[in-house]
């Protein structure tokens, strides 16, 4: 049975959907059971202040939304999560119609994993069927839809894959600077993120209102969010057994490469065997279904040269891609799964015990589905908790 909470009203609703799948929740159910960006120093020449618009143009309509009744490609200045300006961007949809008195309220839609190369960023490609239906539900409902790609994806600098507080700032930045260039957008917001954008969607939802207090975000929905990979990817070793998981090898190269680029003293291709290196770096430069078709057969514990258990690599992966549980001001919703195979349910059970005893209330709801079919499945109980959000 999976807790289901509704933040607002403070009333527990227990469902049930289904089993997670026996090998993956009996071994994740053993395993668990036991800020503000920084500001940029002074120069001789004064930073753009985040969210600044350096550039806009349409859209090429191949890449847009059938629904958009307008679509703009953005570049515009954010910041890693060092402090360093970064220039980043993002595209902005817009329903047709009049907009409502006080503007469009804005869904900022945090993407999944795509791969860490520019080619790779969703602004360059379009979208899969699945993205495409799903934003298309949001701009039905009279919402505009802001998409960023992440610092790094489609712009200078390496894509930190899962360095959730640089994407975050890179969500609330593409917020500011869509309405420098749309001016029927409400300063009204939330973030809906989906797997990779559900861990960034976490990140933005701790950080905008202090990051942003002139926007009046709202709230938060993620589905197959990321959270506790601190607590797994440490018990890896040479040989480690494969597990039964989607596309493992991929995700963990990208996080390698992604550590790898933030934090150069860890040495990370110590911890790498030949064949190890040679995939993190093709990490750096193929996109996800590629990197899957390269690396069909090879496991997490061929590319280990020695155990990433030791005193160091632990709290380099927790400092880098672990999500917060406290300090929450918004209404949190969490859609999970029960047969996700990239994203197992008992990580995100852990995730919002953490949440409650942090003090937020998450509603949490599961799904006897996948992990990319949570989207479609959740929409029935997510589209009202989005509408509440933007009432009042």
């Amino acid at each position: 049975m999976v807790l289901a909470v509704t933040a607002r009203r403070g009333t527990d609703e227990t469902t049930s959907h289904g089993r997670v799948g026996s090998v993956i929740a009996g071994f994740l159910a053993c395993l668990l059971a036991v800020g503000a960006p920084v500001a940029v120093s002074g120069t001789a020449h004064a930073q753009p202040a985040p969210g600044a618009v350096v550039s806009e143009a349409p859209l090429d309509s191949r890449l847009s939304l059938p629904g958009a009744a307008s679509a703009r490609a953005l570049s515009y200045t954010t910041q890693w999560r060092s402090g360093e300006t970064a220039t980043a961007t993002g595209v902005v949809f817009v329903p047709g119609g009049e907009p409502p008195a006080g503007g469009r309220p804005v869904v900022a839609w945090a993407h999944g994993t795509t791969g860490l190369a520019d080619d790779c960023a969703p602004s360059r490609n379009p979208r899969s069927e699945r993205d495409t239906a799903y934003l298309e539900h949001w701009l039905d409902q009279g919402y505009a839809v802001v998409a960023a790609d992440y610092p790094g994806l489609g712009s200078d600098g390496l894509h930190r894959y899962l360095d959730g507080q640089s994407a975050a700032n890179s969500i609330v930045d593409l917020v500011r600077a869509a309405r420098a260039v749309e001016p029927s957008l409400s300063e009204r917001w939330v973030v809906v993120g989906q797997s990779q954008g559900g861990h960034a969607a976490l990140h933005t939802a701790n950080t905008a209102t202090d990051r942003a207090p002139e926007l009046d975000f709202r709230g938060t929905l993620t589905t197959g969010a990321p959270s506790n990979l601190e607590l797994v990817f440490p018990i890896g070793f040479p040989e480690f057994p494969d597990l039964p998981l989607d596309g493992l090898t991929a995700f963990g190269a990208f996080i390698f490469a992604g550590l790898r680029e933030a934090d150069p003293g860890l040495d990370l291709d110590g911890y790498l065997t030949g064949l190890g290196r040679e995939v993190v770096d093709a990490a750096e430069s193929l996109c996800y279904d590629e990197m899957l078709a390269r690396y069909t057969g090879v496991g997490i514990g061929d590319l280990l040269a020695r155990p990433l258990g030791d005193d160091r690599f632990p709290a380099a992966l927790s400092d880098y891609l672990g999500v917060p549980v406290n300090g929450y001001d918004r209404p949190l919703f969490l859609a999970q799964g029960l047969d996700d195979r990239v994203v197992p349910a008992p990580l995100s059970v852990k995730l919002v015990a953490d949440l409650w005893a942090g003090g937020a209330q998450p509603r949490f709801a599961t799904y006897p589905t996948g992990h990319s079919e949570t989207m479609a499945a959740s929409l029935p109980d997510t589209t009202p908790f989005v509408a509440e959000l933007f009432a009042g």
